[in-house]
């Protein structure tokens, strides 16, 4: 067995679906990896991943169920979020949230997760879609814009400074995030073909 098939990889169980996609996304790859909500077993992780599909308040309110919530924001190891675990690292996002109140999310990219200005196109946002721009890291290595991927959500990070891939849909917004060794990819790379396949394989040889 490779030096790599041997690096401890973790995906969070954060009580969510789609946990077994992610896992045979990274299987497929030759990388041997363990679903778990287990705070040593985390901590322990060269790299984790944070996926997720629902609503932010209800994967939230697992993740605090599961007192999770200080392991993952003392982290140091690369993270890679897909999807709703992306909206998890920002500081907010309203999806799920009671009128006038957010959801608090962990708050490891200082961004805050807002409806999907999509101009009169139809929500969910779902289905391929290309990146418009595509940042210098490590996470897009053979990547670049025009590249389609798979999408499906109704929230979206705004455009910042912690921008590091773009797509449009109906309005700009951000396709990617990333701040120091946090990572969050909108799109689903489990469910994006060859070159969400990459953009994984990417992630764990970092």
């Amino acid at each position: 067995m490779s030096e790599k098939k041997q690096a401890n990889y973790v995906i969070v169980d954060t009580g969510c679906a789609n946990l077994a996609s992610v896992k045979f996304a990274v299987e497929r790859l030759g990388f041997a990896i363990t679903i778990s909500d287990d705070v040593d077993v985390i901590k322990n992780a060269n790299k984790v991943i944070l996926p997720g599909v629902g609503s932010a308040r209800h994967a939230m309110e697992n993740i605090v169920a599961k007192g999770l919530v200080e392991t993952l924001q003392q982290l140091t190891q690369p993270v890679l979020g897909f999807c709703l675990g992306m909206q998890l690292m920002a500081r907010t996002s309203v999806e799920g949230a009671d009128k006038n109140e957010v959801v608090q999310c962990l708050g490891l990219i200082p961004t805050d997760i807002t409806p999907l200005q999509a101009n009169d196109l139809r929500l969910p946002h779902m289905g391929w879609n290309t990146l418009t721009q595509v940042a210098e890291h490590a996470i897009f290595n053979g990547i670049k814009a025009d590249d389609y991927f798979y999408f499906v959500h109704s929230f979206a990070a705004p455009i910042s400074q912690y921008t590091i891939a773009r797509c449009q849909y109906g309005a700009e917004f951000s396709a990617a995030i990333a701040k120091d060794n946090f990572i969050g990819c909108q799109f689903h790379p489990e469910r994006s073909s060859a070159l969400g396949s990459k953009i994984i394989k990417n992630f764990l040889e970092m």
